[in-house]
């Protein structure tokens, strides 16, 4: 289930967004604005017993992400995190995740706030194959991400690895 991007097409977050990337960005978070007040997003870190964690690439974005996406009207975060988990990964919980903390998203917008769950205990129901919303899916070895692995996603890694008490921005 291991996905690999040569250096070549790999896209490195830290590089501007194209400007239709930025207005998608911006058309969808008006929308968001009138449709919610806040928008609330669920994340996995799926780590399995071989030291791996499950990454995506999505199609819209640049980097390397954990699995997840936004709470519906009327869904808690973990029916929505286990939806967001077998859509993007294929990945269905066997016990409840654990929430490692809850974030406030400033670089995405004023009101955007993401649960992080920590998730071992799982099975793969099928191998992701790429699609509209997801280019790549697999696990990666924690002492080798991919290229282009978000700074936040390298972050909370880091706070789950160690121990460390979660930040409260993103």
């Amino acid at each position: 289930m291991q996905s690999a991007t040569p250096p070549s097409a790999a896209i490195d977050p830290e590089k501007p967004r194209s400007f239709a990337q930025r207005a998608l960005t911006r058309l969808l978070h008006v929308y968001f604005r009138f449709a919610r007040g806040m928008t609330f997003g669920v994340r996995a870190v799926v780590l399995n017993e071989r030291g791996e964690v499950f990454l995506i690439r999505h199609t819209y974005v640049p980097g390397w992400h954990f699995p997840g996406g936004g709470v519906e009207v009327g869904e808690t975060a973990e029916l929505s995190l286990e939806r967001e988990l077998s859509e993007e990964a294929g990945i269905a919980p066997t016990a409840r995740p654990v929430l490692h903390g809850l974030f406030f998203n400033r670089r995405i917008s004023r009101r955007d706030h993401v649960a992080v769950y920590i998730l071992r205990e799982f099975r793969v129901e099928h191998v992701k194959q790429p699609d509209r919303e997801i280019a790549e899916a697999g696990f990666f070895p924690l002492d080798n991400l991919p290229q282009g692995t978000t700074p936040a996603t390298r972050r909370r890694l880091a706070e789950i690895m160690s121990g460390q008490p979660p930040a409260k921005e993103w």
